[in-house]
């Protein structure tokens, strides 16, 4: 699930959520509110937050999963 791709990868960034708050332009509660589960990020800020965490978007929307259906 996105939640816990970008938690996973903040932690690995090791940044904090205030830090990645800051960074996004975001309010702490905003921005924690994307590792809660309650929204989603913007398009716009997806590509902001796969940019300060150094991972694709695929990886962040968790569609990174090959499968054998094709």
């Amino acid at each position: 699930m996105f939640k816990n791709r970008l938690r996973e990868a903040r932690k690995n960034a090791g940044l904090t959520q205030e830090k990645m708050a800051d960074l996004m332009d975001l309010s702490l509660y905003g921005y924690q509110k994307y590792e809660l589960g309650l929204t989603m990020p913007t398009v716009d800020n997806l590509l902001k937050l796969s940019h300060i965490l150094g991972v694709t978007t695929d990886y962040l929307l968790c569609n990174d999963v090959q499968t054998d259906k094709m």
